[in-house]
């Protein structure tokens, strides 16, 4: 079935971390963690909305540099989200360089940098090309209850604080219910598929007044057409209801039983955990001093949550062309059957 959202790796091999979400037929997508992020196209940089960041490790935050760099002048905006003190980060960063002619791009750039602090409280600044990236605070929000960064109509994403020796997030981003659509009534109202579906199903999913109007636009040989139908006539296209699915990125922290309740709050009964596997469990010993998980610890989360299919990624560079013995390993801790 089409999803709403389109995932894959930063680094196809799994040895960096990373996780690209497009955003089906919405001309966005997301991005977790912002490390070496070079090796993506352009176009594909020049739609992230939000990046969410893991920690601040060279190898999960120095891509921040280049997503900044291609998108001055042409990215208006973008989120970043990260954990405790995060905020203060993103200021040294822009701080760090000189910002003489900015102001002057055609297109300016505001970066919206949020953090989740221990408590649960949320901090947030508003950095503007147009004031040279000064500071500009935000209010601080209270706890969220069910652990939301950002709720879209389409997606959430929610974040718990995990041990690394230093304060991590551990993702959920969780797709909203689906709607199907009767392919073959569309054409019988004269109408053709376009952007305006996406606008009716998050119009029918939020319960929206049978007299809102929809803007329905599509194009086809005969060329560009126009028509506003009340909700309540465009909802004989609904077909059904899909649940969304619950997807999990997880790096970087220590294997111990209070990370676990946490990631079992967070991921309970996942669809698709991404999850790190940065050493065999015959180097138990190195991920320990490390503060990472070996293989098989990564497949034992899994079955602790539940998860349906796993992603084993960041892999140590020690097992470079051995990444096979890793994702075994993962799959005999938790079944074959779950492991993609």
């Amino acid at each position: 079935m089409r999803t709403t959202l389109d995932l894959h790796l930063v680094d196809p091999s799994a040895n960096e971390p990373g996780l690209v979400v497009d955003v089906r037929d919405e001309r966005r997508a997301l991005l977790f963690d912002l490390g070496d992020i070079a090796a993506l196209a352009p176009r594909l940089l020049l739609r992230v909305t939000h990046a969410f960041v893991t920690h601040t490790h060279m190898d999960h935050f120095a891509g921040f540099d280049h997503l900044l760099a291609l998108g001055l002048g042409r990215l208006p905006q973008w989120t970043v989200w990260g954990g405790p003190g995060f905020v203060d980060q993103v200021e040294h960063k822009l701080r760090a360089y000189t910002w003489n002619v900015v102001h002057r791009y055609a297109v300016p750039m505001l970066i919206e940098a949020r953090s989740l602090e221990f408590d649960g409280s949320r901090r947030q600044a508003r950095f503007d090309s147009r004031a040279l990236f000064a500071r500009e605070d935000g209010l601080a929000l209270p706890a969220d209850p069910q652990d939301v960064l950002l709720d879209d109509p389409l997606f959430r994403v929610r974040a718990r604080i995990v041990d690394h020796e230093m304060p991590v997030l551990a993702f959920a981003i969780e797709e909203k219910a689906q709607l199907r659509v009767r392919a073959e009534r569309i054409a019988e109202m004269g109408l053709a598929t376009g952007a305006w579906l996406s606008e009716l199903k998050a119009a029918v999913l939020a319960g929206a007044p049978d007299d809102m109007p929809i803007d329905v636009v599509w194009q086809d040989r005969e060329g560009a057409h126009r028509q506003v139908r009340p909700v309540a006539e465009l909802r004989a296209l609904v077909l059904d209801t899909v649940p969304g699915r619950r997807i999990g990125y997880v790096t970087d922290l220590r294997f111990t039983e209070a990370n676990i309740e946490q990631l079992e709050e967070l991921l309970a009964d996942a669809d698709l955990l991404h999850i790190e596997s940065v050493f065999l469990e015959a180097d138990k010993d190195h991920a320990l001093r490390k503060n990472h998980l070996t293989a098989r610890q990564a497949g034992e989360i899994a079955r602790r949550v539940r998860a349906k299919k796993v992603v084993p990624f960041h892999f140590s560079p020690r097992y470079r062309g051995r990444e096979h013995e890793l994702r075994a390993e993962v799959a005999a801790a938790m079944g074959d059957s779950a492991q993609r």
